[in-house]
């Protein structure tokens, strides 16, 4: 019984295991818009220029401001 519960646990383990590797033809299906973590790249930009000069904070990406927003 101890052999069947183990036998099954790791076929369950390797079952959901979704690891595959994708040919390279078909990672643009892969690269949609929609999957983009800032889908809109101007506002996203525009957002880190006036969080930089405004509030002097560099939020991981480089750079700072002073708090003037002269920059």
């Amino acid at each position: 019984m101890k052999l069947l519960q183990m036998g099954l646990l790791i076929l369950a383990a390797v079952s959901v295991s979704a690891c595959s590797e994708v040919p390279a033809r078909q990672r643009g299906n892969l690269a949609l818009p929609q999957m983009a973590l800032t889908p809109d790249v101007l506002e996203f930009g525009l957002r880190q220029h006036t969080s930089f000069s405004k509030e002097a904070g560099s939020g991981g990406y480089g750079g700072t401001g002073g708090g003037c927003g002269c920059n």
